[in-house]
């Protein structure tokens, strides 16, 4: 975890009190999906994420409710079977235990919190 100038913990290396642009936060990468963890802890996870057009992560499921914040772009969540598209400023809740994926339609970008308490 990065420190600041004080030695105050930065997490994710972002400076407290400063505001930020949250697309910002990870840069696209040709064919590849990035991603950055910005907090990790016991009672949850905030990760942002860089897709490029066409990638995208399997199906899948998790034991906790993950809630999905585009940033930047234009993709196709698949929830349980259903397809929702979303985009820059939506949000949209991906319940605990029901497979889900993600698929790049454009460059995309999304935050995913994660609560696991």
């Amino acid at each position: 975890m990065a420190e600041d100038d004080e030695g105050q913990r930065k997490p994710g290396g972002i400076a407290p009190a400063e505001p930020i642009l949250a697309s910002e936060l990870v840069k696209y990468a040709e064919g590849a999906i990035v991603s950055r963890t910005l907090v990790d802890r016991e009672q949850g996870t905030l990760t942002v994420f860089a897709f490029d057009a066409g990638q995208g992560l399997s199906e899948h499921t998790t034991p906790f409710d993950a809630h999905v914040l585009g940033l930047d772009g234009e993709a196709d969540l698949v929830i349980g079977g259903q397809t929702v598209p979303v985009c820059a400023g939506q949000m949209v809740l991906m319940p605990a235990d029901v497979p889900h994926a993600v698929k790049a339609r454009t460059q995309f970008k999304m935050m995913l919190v994660m609560i696991r308490a």
